[in-house]
Parts: C-alpha cells; structure tokens; sequence
C-alpha cells in the first residue's frame, strides 16, 4: 500500500489544489505585455477610437499546464513523503545520562570507571532501534549535553569515547531534571532516560527530592574499590602570634573496612622542588566517616605548605594537596625627626611596622614605604606616600591660609577612611595653622577658622598636620592612637587584612562570615582575577568554581583564599527505587516495513519541469522567432504583418 508520511492526504490535496489553481489562473489570465514588430503605423489603432478587450476562453497550450502540473504533483508527494508498502513504528527521543564526575578516574586493576561506564553507554547505545534518536548528556556537578538528538549513532559513539572524568561530583537531581526537560520540548514521543553510573552523588541542598521519572533506567557501574582521601585543609594566623599558621586537616574513609593512614605535612620555599617534613600524624579512619588533626607552622616567609596522605590507593588524586603560603606583610616606615620618641608609641603598637628613625640631615626622598616629616621641610618632595606634621609654612605642601591659637576642635570629616570610629572633639589645639582649600585634598579635621587635618587621595598619598599631636592637648585623647592606625590601614590595608586559606575541593563552596556584611563589601576572584558569581545569605556565601584553581574572597578587612585542587568525591549513595528499569535492554532489530519513493519522485518532478521549460519556454518561442525570419530572408517574402493585440489594465 502507498502513505504519506510528511503529510495527510487531505494535506495534500489542499496543498495542491492552491497550486494548480494558481497555475491555472495564470494561464488564463496572461495579461503580460508583448512587443510587436509591424510594417507600418496604419496597423495601429487610433486614440480616440475605443480599444478592444480580448480576453481568453480557453489555455492556448494545454500540454504545457498538463506538463507543470503533473511536475509540481510529483514534488509534492517527494516532499510528503510518498512510501510502498506498511507503516511501521515511530522513532523514539532518548537522553543517555554518562556519569563523569571525579569518581569515574578510580582504578580496578588497569581499567579505570569511566573505561567500563564508556562501554556500558556504547552497548546501551548499540541495542536502540536505528529510527530512534539519542542524545547524549555528561553529568558532574553540572549536566552538558554532548550532542543533540542524533539519528547518526556513529556520532553519539564518538561523543561517548571521547568523555572523560571531571573534577566535581555527580549532582543527580539537576541531571534528571534536565533530561526530563529535554524530552518534553523535542516535539517526539520520549523514550527513556539512561543513567549510567555507580550511583555515588553528591549531597543534595534540596528539602525534598525530585520524583523519578517513569522512564528511567539505570546501568549500574560496579565500584568495589577501598580509597581514603583528603576533604579540606585550613590554615590561619593565630590571633595571639601572628608568625605562626594555624593548620586543620579534615580526611574521609569512603570504603567499607577501617583503615589506618598516615597524614604528612611539608614545608618549603616556592622555588624548591623539595620540601622538609615538619609533621607526621597516624591517624584511624572507621568506614565512612572523616577524622581530623591539627598542626601548627611557625614562619612569616612565603612558601607551599603540602599535605600528603598515606599508603596511596586506587584513587590517588585525592592523597596529596599542595597550597601556597603568603609572606607576612609588613610596612615600612621611615621617620626624618630630631625627637623620635614623640611618635615611637603610636608606630610601635602594630607588629606588622617596621619603623626606622633618622635625622632631617639623612633624609632621602625615594625611601620606600611610608615617611613621615616631623616639622621640616625637606629639599626634595618624598616620592612615596608621606605624612608631614607641622610643618613650617612656607614650605608646607598644602598651602597655609593663617595661624591660629587656643582654638577649640570643632569635627571629623566622618566620611574619609581615616576618620572611621573617631568621635572626641572636646580638647582645644595651643597652636595650629589652617590649611587653604586646593582642588584634590580633602579636610579631616577642623576648627571654626578651617582645616587642620587634610589629606589627598591621589598618588603618591599625603596627610599634613597643621598641628603636632604629641605636643597638643590631643595627646590626651584615645582618638590619637586610632586616628594613627586609621591613617597606616589607609597606606597599607594589607598589613591589617587578615587571611585565612583553605584547600578544598572543586565545585560548591559555602563560606560563614563572624558579622555581618553588606553585598557591595564582597568580591569573589578567581585565579585570572575574573569576578565569580556569588550568593550572600545572611552571613553565608555561596559561589561555585567548576574547574581547579585558586579563588580569592575579599570581605571587608579580611581575606579567604580557597585553594580547590582536590577533587570534589561523593557524599552518598543514590538509593535506587524498585520501579527503575535496569541494565541494557535487549537489542531491537529494526528492519523496514516500507520504501521511500521520494527520491524518484523528486527526479521525474524536475525532468517535467525541464521538458517543459524545453518545449514550451522563451527559450523555445525566440527559436521560432528566428526560424521565421531566416526563412523571409532566404524567399524574400515579408512575413505577414501581426496582429497587434490591445487590453486594458
């Protein structure tokens, strides 16, 4: 029997009667413009005479709409789809799920888990009926699809040998979700959804789990394999000794017999291949459950810090982590003053300042870190960020409007950074001078006449006292010692800034801040200092990193770096409902019930249509037309004249 496929039968024959009734019309209705060569003008008709309309009452050359017609009739059917013989089933959308989280790199012998779940999918694959389509899909902590829905197998089959193991682990529910999204937009009827896996996945942030859907099936993908490995590490500086690091080491047994392991911590400088053992740790892991164990890093020089953990197993990726230690910063300070010990307690308090103390006459403008001028003015301006306190007038470098005595202090600029927490203003200034308005610099403290305080922002950065703190009645106030520590955050935030380092996994991370803190204090960097996206709950943050590297979390004063070099493992194992089909389904041999005619149908459309371009077309009408005319030249006869044919539009 013959059927369409493309389309319905009654499809077609409205399809096709809207082209034969144009075609129709068109040949009925020809009203194109034709040129006419007459021997004389006697032919034409006069102007004022009223013109003829000839309209035509049948096709002048039926052969050629017969042709047209047949031709376009049979395209159509090419296009519908015409076939011999039954119809056989429709093709089947299905989404084969590959498991590739960081897991599937764990050995049997010399093959690894991917090895086995690559040739379970290729089987699964290889068992569908040729009419149906398969897409393939990678899941880790995220699902990628590899392919569309392809009828090609051989191009799913590449997909599939080319999967590898990823760095996260397999986030379960987000890859079901998927694929039932999939199958729903296709437009095909759905076929199953495969999963191929071991069944091992990540924790879910989900209050309740997603329904299965009906059309699972799962392959499972054996896994008897005992590992022990490193979850996290942490590292901080003690807040009592800021020269010794805090270490936390956290490492899980994920199999099924307790095992007793070994945790080795080495130190060394980034340019040595080799690193000196510090600390050795036994340590008993129960199946299934984590262990931890603390040590202690005395040092302020930068280094990388390696955590091993021992014997090695059939996943070693996780038995060894390496994190980089930054030196402690510190700032240096030099001070030109005849009386040092004037400035010495309020630079000495921060163990993080280095401070030097020199004569007017050492004085060297290219001194590095911060300097400070105590009523002087040197030959030469500092090139580094300087403080200046009282210095003469005349060679101030903000210029002095006047000089003025016993005036009371009157406020803080409360909006600049050094002035963050200063509140005293009841102490009045013995000898001060009042600073004039510049473009650039910005008052931070003031008298009823002016300002005493200003400071400038741009590089390099300058404060200038109009007044010496240590010999004014603000020597008294506890705002001193904070005005000189807002004033070093303010050059160097980075000796104030406490880090804290952490070696994870890749893959989610949730961070608890002590306090809270609003979003626009927050910036989460990765390692080529691209902004990562992040979620701020409260005091939890969350972001998500993918791929290995360092990411940087700076929060207001402090800093977390999060080394995840370590593979992100599973948290538990997916319990397999009883309704899941299972294993790989028995081949389908698929043999076809029924022949597309469409290609020859598409032939003898096209070869109509050139018989009838041949026969019918200009190109046959301008043949004849220079028949005629060679055939008056040869007898010499004039050909009759034509007629001239006139219609109205």
């Amino acid at each position: 029997m013959l059927y369409l496929l493309n389309l319905s039968f009654g499809q077609f024959l409205a399809v096709f009667g809207a082209l034969a009734a144009v075609s129709v019309a068109l040949y009925l209705l020809d009203r194109s413009r034709r040129r006419q060569v007459v021997s004389t003008l006697r032919f034409w008709v006069a102007a004022e005479h009223p013109s003829v309309v000839a309209r035509r009452r049948r096709v002048q050359q039926p052969w050629s709409l017969v042709l047209q017609l047949v031709s376009m009739a049979l395209l159509l059917l090419a296009i519908a789809g015409l076939r011999f013989g039954a119809p056989g089933p429709t093709g089947r959308d299905h989404v084969l799920i590959l498991d590739t989280s960081a897991w599937m790199a764990a050995r049997i012998g010399n093959r690894t888990l991917m090895d086995t779940a690559r040739q379970r999918a290729l089987q699964y694959v290889r068992a569908l009926p040729s009419i149906d389509r398969v897409m393939l899909v990678r899941a880790d902590a995220l699902a990628t699809p590899a392919t569309v829905f392809e009828p090609e197998r051989r191009k799913v089959e590449a997909a599939i040998q080319a999967s590898t193991p990823g760095s996260t682990a397999l986030n379960l529910d987000e890859a079901l979700a998927f694929a039932r999204r999939v199958q729903s937009q296709a437009g095909r009827h759905p076929g199953e959804i495969a999963l191929v896996s071991t069944g091992h996945v990540a924790e879910s942030d989900l209050a309740t789990a997603p329904p299965v859907p009906r059309n699972l099936r799962f392959i499972s993908i054996a896994d008897p394999i005992e590992n022990t490995g490193l979850r996290k590490i942490g590292l901080r500086r003690s807040n009592d000794d800021p020269d010794l690091w805090e270490i936390y080491v956290s490492a899980r047994n994920y199999g099924t017999r307790p095992r007793t392991v070994t945790l080795a911590i080495d130190f060394g400088p980034p340019a040595e291949a080799t690193r000196a053992v510090i600390d050795l740790r036994r340590m008993r892991l129960d199946p299934g459950a984590d262990g931890e164990q603390t040590f202690e890093l005395r040092t302020r020089a930068p280094g990388i810090l390696g955590v091993t953990l021992s014997p090695r197993d059939a996943f070693p990726d996780d038995d060894k982590a390496a994190l980089e230690l930054p030196a402690q910063p510190t700032l240096a300070v030099t001070v030109y003053s005849d009386h040092p010990e004037l400035l010495r307690p309020v630079l000495a308090a921060n163990p993080r300042v280095s401070t030097a103390y020199k004569k007017p006459a050492e004085y060297v403008p290219s001194s590095p870190g911060l300097i400070v001028l105590d009523r002087f003015v040197p030959p030469q301006r500092p090139l580094a960020d300087s403080i200046w306190i009282d210095p003469p007038p005349e060679g101030s470098p903000v210029p002095v409007r006047r000089t003025v005595e016993q005036a009371a202090f009157s406020r803080w600029d409360t909006g600049h950074p050094v002035t963050s927490g200063l509140r005293a203003n009841d102490f009045k200034l013995e000898k001060a001078s009042i600073f004039a308005a510049t473009p650039g610099v910005v008052p931070i403290g003031e008298v009823d006449d002016g300002p005493v305080i200003v400071a400038r922002d741009s590089k390099p950065k300058l404060v200038v006292f109009g007044f010496h703190p240590a010999l004014s009645a603000m020597r008294y106030q506890l705002a001193t010692p904070l005005l000189f520590a807002n004033l070093l955050r303010w050059f160097a935030p980075e000796i104030f800034r406490r880090s804290e380092l952490s070696g994870g996994s890749v893959g989610a991370v949730k961070l608890e801040f002590d306090e809270d803190i609003a979003p626009s204090n927050v910036r989460v960097e990765a390692e080529d200092g691209a902004a990562l996206p992040f979620v701020l709950r409260g005091r939890s943050l969350h972001f998500f990193s993918g791929s290995p590297g360092v990411v940087r979390v700076a929060a207001g004063d402090r800093e977390y770096i999060y080394s995840l070099t370590l593979p992100q493992l599973w948290d538990t194992r997916w319990n397999t409902p009883a309704a899941v089909r299972r294993g790989i389904p028995r081949p389908v041999p698929f043999a076809p019930q029924s022949t597309g005619l469409w290609p020859w149908l598409a032939v003898l459309g096209g070869i109509g249509l050139l018989i009838e371009w041949l026969l019918y077309g200009r190109f046959r009408q301008r043949a004849h037309t220079r028949q005629r005319a060679h055939l008056s030249a040869v007898t010499g006869s004039r050909p009759p004249a034509p007629v001239k044919e006139v219609v109205h539009r």
